[in-house]
C-alpha cells in the first residue's frame, strides 16, 4: 500500500493524515492487488457520538483508512498539535474514485438510497463518467431478509468498488454480516453523496466549505429539522476538543475479526 506519515490519535481515533490524491492511489493500488480497503470518515457529529454508540465506534475502528469528512476535525487536530494535511469529504472522494472508474473502465457497485434517486445517479455517472461500469445497483429500501440476496448480487457483479449510500447502523450492519462474502476491494460508505450526485441535495458554496460552515448551510435549507441537532452537537464537540486538550483520550481498541487483513496502523 502506498506509504504515508502514521496516524494521528484524535479523540480515540486513529485519523490518517493524507490527501484526497493519496486516497485515491490507495484505491487504485488496492485494486490492482485486489486487497479490501475499507474507507471510514469522521466529522463533529460521529465525534460527539463515539462514547455512546458502540455500533458508530466499531464501524470506524474497523476501517482500514480513517479519514477527516469535517473541517471542524481538521482544524481540532491543529489545535491538538497532531495536524492533519486537508479535509478530504465522502462526497469529494465518491466523485474522484467514479473519476478513476472512469479512467480505468472499473467495475462499481451502487448500494442505497430511494429507487428514483439511484436512477438519478445512474444517469449521472452514464453522462458524466462513461467510462465507469455500473456493475449493479440496489436502493436502500430492502426488507432484513433480502440482505443476503443482495450479498450474492454484489459479490456475482464482481465491482472493483462498493459504494453504499445507506445510513448508520444499517451499513455497518451489512458490513458486518456480508462484507468478508463481497470480495469487493474498495468499500466506501458515502452518506448523502448519492443525494448530491442526483441533484436531489445542494453543497454549499465553495466560500462556505472553506471556512467550514456547510452545516450552517444545511440548516438555512432545513432550519427546523437541524438547528438543535447542529447546536447539540457542536457544543459537544467544542468540550471535547477541550477536554482533550487536557487528558488526551488513549486509542480504542480496534476490534478484531479473524481473516480480516488490516493495513498496519500506528499513532503518533
Amino acid at each position: 500500500m502506498t506509504d504515508t506519515l502514521p496516524p494521528r490519535l484524535l479523540f480515540g481515533l486513529e485519523v490518517d493524515p493524507v490527501t484526497l490524491p493519496e486516497v485515491v492511489a490507495m484505491a487504485e493500488e488496492a485494486i490492482s492487488t485486489r486487497r479490501r480497503l475499507l474507507i471510514g470518515v469522521v466529522n463533529a457529529a460521529k465525534v460527539a457520538k463515539l462514547k455512546a454508540d458502540q455500533v458508530l465506534r466499531d464501524s470506524l475502528l474497523e476501517c482500514d483508512v480513517l479519514l477527516a469528512d469535517g473541517q471542524s476535525v481538521v482544524w481540532a487536530s491543529r489545535i491538538l498539535r497532531r495536524p492533519l494535511p486537508e479535509r478530504v469529504t465522502g462526497i469529494d472522494l465518491f466523485e474522484s474514485l467514479l473519476a478513476l472508474a472512469d479512467r480505468q473502465r472499473l467495475r462499481v457497485y451502487l448500494l442505497g438510497a430511494t429507487p428514483a434517486v439511484l436512477s438519478r445517479v445512474e444517469q449521472e455517472i452514464a453522462t458524466r463518467y462513461p467510462g465507469a461500469v455500473v456493475a449493479g445497483s440496489c436502493d436502500g429500501y430492502y426488507r432484513p431478509e433480502e440482505a443476503a440476496w443482495v450479498a450474492l448480487a454484489i459479490a456475482g457483479a464482481h465491482p472493483d468498488m462498493l459504494f453504499l449510500g445507506m445510513t448508520t447502523p444499517r451499513k455497518e450492519i451489512f458490513l458486518a454480516r456480508y462484507g468478508d462474502q463481497l470480495d469487493v476491494p474498495v468499500l466506501h460508505g458515502v452518506g448523502g453523496s448519492f443525494d448530491v450526485l442526483a441533484g436531489v441535495t445542494r453543497r454549499a458554496p465553495l466560500a462556505w466549505q472553506r471556512h467550514g460552515l456547510e452545516w450552517a448551510y444545511r440548516v438555512l435549507q432545513e432550519p427546523r429539522r437541524l438547528w438543535r441537532r447542529y447546536l447539540v452537537t457542536n457544543s459537544a464537540f467544542l468540550v471535547l476538543v477541550a477536554a482533550e486538550l487536557l487528558h488526551p483520550r488513549r486509542a480504542y481498541p480496534r476490534p478484531l475479526r479473524p481473516g480480516t487483513p488490516h493495513h498496519h496502523r500506528r499513532a503518533s
